[in-house]
Protein backbone atom coordinates (compact mmCIF):
# COMPACT_ATOMS: atom_id res chain seq x y z
CA UNK A 1 0.00 0.00 0.00
CA UNK A 2 1.35 3.54 -0.70
CA UNK A 3 0.08 6.29 0.84
CA UNK A 4 0.93 10.34 -0.10
CA UNK A 5 0.27 13.48 0.92
CA UNK A 6 -0.14 16.75 -1.22
CA UNK A 7 -0.77 20.30 -0.86
CA UNK A 8 -1.81 20.81 -4.29
CA UNK A 9 -2.52 24.63 -3.74
CA UNK A 10 -5.97 24.96 -5.78
CA UNK A 11 -7.07 21.84 -7.40
CA UNK A 12 -8.27 23.79 -10.19
CA UNK A 13 -4.94 25.13 -11.26
CA UNK A 14 -3.21 21.44 -10.05
CA UNK A 15 -5.63 18.88 -11.05
CA UNK A 16 -3.81 18.14 -14.38
CA UNK A 17 -0.43 18.03 -12.20
CA UNK A 18 -2.41 15.41 -10.10
CA UNK A 19 -3.54 13.13 -12.83
CA UNK A 20 -0.02 13.24 -14.06
CA UNK A 21 1.61 11.99 -11.18
CA UNK A 22 -1.07 9.54 -9.99
CA UNK A 23 -0.48 7.88 -13.55
CA UNK A 24 3.12 8.00 -13.20
CA UNK A 25 3.36 7.19 -9.67
CA UNK A 26 0.50 4.61 -8.69
CA UNK A 27 -0.54 5.29 -4.79
CA UNK A 28 -3.61 3.64 -3.56
CA UNK A 29 -4.77 6.93 -1.09
CA UNK A 30 -3.61 10.21 -2.01
CA UNK A 31 -4.48 12.46 0.39
CA UNK A 32 -4.42 16.68 -1.33
CA UNK A 33 -4.90 20.08 0.76
CA UNK A 34 -5.76 23.61 -0.29
CA UNK A 35 -8.54 22.72 -2.98
CA UNK A 36 -9.55 25.87 -3.37
CA UNK A 37 -12.75 24.51 -4.19
CA UNK A 38 -16.51 24.84 -3.16
CA UNK A 39 -18.29 21.00 -3.77
CA UNK A 40 -19.98 22.16 -6.19
CA UNK A 41 -16.93 22.82 -8.21
CA UNK A 42 -14.92 20.04 -7.00
CA UNK A 43 -13.62 17.59 -9.84
CA UNK A 44 -15.01 14.33 -8.81
CA UNK A 45 -15.66 13.04 -12.43
CA UNK A 46 -12.38 13.12 -13.43
CA UNK A 47 -10.73 11.78 -10.38
CA UNK A 48 -13.59 8.72 -10.54
CA UNK A 49 -12.83 8.17 -14.18
CA UNK A 50 -9.17 7.41 -13.68
CA UNK A 51 -10.05 4.86 -11.10
CA UNK A 52 -10.57 6.36 -7.63
CA UNK A 53 -12.81 6.67 -4.90
CA UNK A 54 -12.82 10.65 -3.88
CA UNK A 55 -14.28 12.10 -0.52
CA UNK A 56 -14.19 15.64 -0.05
CA UNK A 57 -15.12 18.65 1.68
CA UNK A 58 -14.21 22.60 0.25
CA UNK A 59 -14.88 26.31 0.75
CA UNK A 60 -14.16 29.20 -1.81
CA UNK A 61 -10.73 30.38 -2.30
CA UNK A 62 -9.18 28.70 0.67
CA UNK A 63 -8.31 25.79 2.33
CA UNK A 64 -10.52 22.22 1.26
CA UNK A 65 -8.98 18.94 1.65
CA UNK A 66 -9.47 15.63 -0.63
CA UNK A 67 -9.19 12.25 0.05
CA UNK A 68 -8.17 9.63 -3.39
CA UNK A 69 -8.43 5.71 -2.73
CA UNK A 70 -8.61 2.96 -5.15
CA UNK A 71 -9.88 1.30 -2.41
CA UNK A 72 -13.21 1.88 -0.88
CA UNK A 73 -13.74 4.35 1.57
CA UNK A 74 -16.00 4.34 4.30
CA UNK A 75 -16.98 5.92 7.72
CA UNK A 76 -16.49 9.55 6.50
CA UNK A 77 -16.26 12.05 9.19
CA UNK A 78 -15.47 16.20 7.81
CA UNK A 79 -13.58 18.43 10.15
CA UNK A 80 -12.91 18.16 13.77
CA UNK A 81 -16.19 17.39 16.03
CA UNK A 82 -14.42 18.80 19.00
CA UNK A 83 -13.74 22.24 17.50
CA UNK A 84 -16.82 24.19 15.81
CA UNK A 85 -14.69 25.88 12.44
CA UNK A 86 -16.17 27.06 9.44
CA UNK A 87 -12.76 26.83 7.86
CA UNK A 88 -12.88 23.60 5.83
CA UNK A 89 -9.05 21.73 6.78
CA UNK A 90 -10.04 18.26 7.95
CA UNK A 91 -11.22 14.94 6.97
CA UNK A 92 -10.68 11.18 7.74
CA UNK A 93 -12.49 8.03 6.40
CA UNK A 94 -11.14 4.37 7.10
CA UNK A 95 -9.76 2.93 4.11
CA UNK A 96 -8.43 -1.12 4.34
CA UNK A 97 -8.42 -1.28 7.64
CA UNK A 98 -6.32 2.19 7.81
CA UNK A 99 -7.79 5.14 9.54
CA UNK A 100 -6.48 7.93 7.29
CA UNK A 101 -6.99 11.68 8.52
CA UNK A 102 -6.35 14.72 6.37
CA UNK A 103 -5.55 17.48 7.65
CA UNK A 104 -4.58 21.08 6.39
CA UNK A 105 -2.79 22.58 9.68
CA UNK A 106 -3.54 26.53 9.81
CA UNK A 107 -0.50 28.75 8.68
CA UNK A 108 -0.29 31.27 11.93
CA UNK A 109 0.76 33.92 9.61
CA UNK A 110 2.74 35.74 12.97
CA UNK A 111 3.65 34.80 15.86
CA UNK A 112 1.18 36.59 18.41
CA UNK A 113 -1.38 37.34 15.42
CA UNK A 114 -4.67 36.40 15.99
CA UNK A 115 -4.24 33.41 13.41
CA UNK A 116 -1.67 32.48 15.46
CA UNK A 117 -3.52 32.69 18.45
CA UNK A 118 -5.87 30.27 16.29
CA UNK A 119 -3.49 28.03 14.91
CA UNK A 120 -2.65 27.16 18.90
CA UNK A 121 -6.45 26.63 19.53
CA UNK A 122 -6.89 24.19 16.49
CA UNK A 123 -4.11 22.04 17.27
CA UNK A 124 -5.16 21.43 21.01
CA UNK A 125 -8.56 20.38 19.69
CA UNK A 126 -7.01 18.52 16.84
CA UNK A 127 -4.91 16.77 19.35
CA UNK A 128 -7.89 15.38 21.74
CA UNK A 129 -9.60 14.32 18.78
CA UNK A 130 -6.54 12.43 17.72
CA UNK A 131 -5.76 10.81 21.14
CA UNK A 132 -9.31 9.58 20.75
CA UNK A 133 -8.90 8.40 17.24
CA UNK A 134 -6.11 6.52 17.95
CA UNK A 135 -7.54 4.44 21.17
CA UNK A 136 -9.92 3.48 18.06
CA UNK A 137 -8.04 3.08 15.55
CA UNK A 138 -4.74 0.49 16.43
CA UNK A 139 -4.09 1.28 12.03
CA UNK A 140 -3.92 5.43 12.32
CA UNK A 141 -2.19 7.89 9.34
CA UNK A 142 -2.51 11.42 10.52
CA UNK A 143 -1.24 12.86 7.38
CA UNK A 144 -1.31 16.61 5.67
CA UNK A 145 0.47 20.13 5.54
CA UNK A 146 1.27 21.20 9.27
CA UNK A 147 2.55 24.05 8.82
CA UNK A 148 5.31 23.12 10.89
CA UNK A 149 8.69 22.27 10.72
CA UNK A 150 9.80 19.78 13.34
CA UNK A 151 13.45 20.62 14.37
CA UNK A 152 15.86 23.21 12.55
CA UNK A 153 17.47 20.19 10.41
CA UNK A 154 13.82 20.34 8.72
CA UNK A 155 14.86 24.28 7.63
CA UNK A 156 16.82 25.58 5.25
CA UNK A 157 18.23 28.39 7.68
CA UNK A 158 17.45 28.30 11.05
CA UNK A 159 19.00 31.14 12.15
CA UNK A 160 16.79 33.56 9.44
CA UNK A 161 13.73 31.57 10.55
CA UNK A 162 14.11 32.33 14.37
CA UNK A 163 10.60 33.63 16.04
CA UNK A 164 9.03 32.97 12.95
CA UNK A 165 5.97 30.89 12.52
CA UNK A 166 6.28 27.12 11.00
CA UNK A 167 9.14 27.08 13.93
CA UNK A 168 8.40 28.52 16.95
CA UNK A 169 8.72 26.61 19.97
CA UNK A 170 4.79 26.84 20.57
CA UNK A 171 4.10 25.30 17.41
CA UNK A 172 6.72 22.78 17.42
CA UNK A 173 5.62 21.96 21.18
CA UNK A 174 2.24 21.36 19.74
CA UNK A 175 3.52 18.58 17.42
CA UNK A 176 5.40 16.93 20.00
CA UNK A 177 2.14 16.65 22.05
CA UNK A 178 0.74 15.00 19.17
CA UNK A 179 3.49 12.59 18.56
CA UNK A 180 3.51 11.77 22.45
CA UNK A 181 0.03 10.16 21.61
CA UNK A 182 1.64 7.40 19.91
CA UNK A 183 2.69 8.46 16.82
CA UNK A 184 5.72 8.52 14.64
CA UNK A 185 7.51 10.97 12.15
CA UNK A 186 7.34 8.13 9.10
CA UNK A 187 9.88 10.34 6.97
CA UNK A 188 12.31 9.91 9.94
CA UNK A 189 11.82 6.04 10.64
CA UNK A 190 14.63 5.96 7.33
CA UNK A 191 18.10 7.20 6.78
CA UNK A 192 17.48 10.43 4.51
CA UNK A 193 19.41 13.14 2.87
CA UNK A 194 20.07 16.33 4.59
CA UNK A 195 18.18 19.41 3.23
CA UNK A 196 15.08 17.12 2.26
CA UNK A 197 12.15 19.57 2.12
CA UNK A 198 8.53 19.48 0.95
CA UNK A 199 7.83 23.32 0.25
CA UNK A 200 10.12 26.05 -1.37
CA UNK A 201 9.00 29.80 -1.49
CA UNK A 202 7.84 30.48 -5.29
CA UNK A 203 10.05 34.33 -4.43
CA UNK A 204 13.65 34.51 -4.32
CA UNK A 205 14.65 31.13 -6.45
CA UNK A 206 13.38 29.35 -3.42
CA UNK A 207 13.50 25.78 -4.88
CA UNK A 208 16.53 26.31 -7.21
CA UNK A 209 18.39 27.43 -4.09
CA UNK A 210 16.69 24.46 -1.64
CA UNK A 211 15.36 27.02 0.40
CA UNK A 212 12.81 25.33 1.87
CA UNK A 213 11.05 23.49 4.78
CA UNK A 214 9.94 20.11 5.65
CA UNK A 215 6.49 20.85 6.55
CA UNK A 216 4.32 18.16 5.17
CA UNK A 217 4.20 15.05 6.95
CA UNK A 218 2.91 11.32 7.30
CA UNK A 219 2.19 10.48 11.01
CA UNK A 220 1.49 6.46 11.93
CA UNK A 221 0.57 4.94 14.99
CA UNK A 222 2.60 2.17 16.08
CA UNK A 223 1.04 -0.63 14.12
CA UNK A 224 1.35 1.36 10.85
CA UNK A 225 4.72 1.85 11.75
CA UNK A 226 5.91 -1.49 11.87
CA UNK A 227 4.17 -1.90 7.90
CA UNK A 228 5.96 1.19 7.24
CA UNK A 229 9.28 -0.12 4.70
CA UNK A 230 9.64 3.67 3.11
CA UNK A 231 8.56 7.22 3.30
CA UNK A 232 10.21 9.82 0.77
CA UNK A 233 9.47 13.13 -0.47
CA UNK A 234 8.66 13.04 -4.41
CA UNK A 235 10.42 16.62 -5.87
CA UNK A 236 9.91 16.15 -9.79
CA UNK A 237 6.55 17.86 -9.22
CA UNK A 238 7.81 20.76 -7.82
CA UNK A 239 9.77 21.08 -11.27
CA UNK A 240 6.95 21.13 -13.37
CA UNK A 241 5.21 24.54 -15.16
CA UNK A 242 3.08 26.45 -13.12
CA UNK A 243 3.87 23.96 -9.74
CA UNK A 244 2.48 23.98 -6.18
CA UNK A 245 4.96 25.02 -3.45
CA UNK A 246 4.67 21.87 -2.00
CA UNK A 247 5.29 18.59 -3.33
CA UNK A 248 4.24 15.16 -2.26
CA UNK A 249 5.35 12.97 0.43
CA UNK A 250 4.78 9.20 0.37
CA UNK A 251 4.85 6.52 2.23
CA UNK A 252 4.91 2.39 1.61
CA UNK A 253 3.40 -0.25 3.43
CA UNK A 254 3.73 -3.95 3.68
Amino acid sequence: MKLATWNVNSLNVRLPHVMKWLEENPTDVLCIQETKLTDDKFPAGTIEAAGYHVVYTGQKTYNGVAILSKLPITDVVKNNPKFEDLQQRILAATIDGVRVVCAYVPNGQAVDSDKYEYKMAWLSAFHDWIKEEAAQHPQLAVVGDYNIAPEDRDVHDPAAWEGMVHVSPKERAALTRLLDIGLVDAFRLFEQADKSYSWWDYRGLGFRLNKGLRIDHILLSDALKQRCTACVIDRVPRKWEQPSDHTPVIATFS
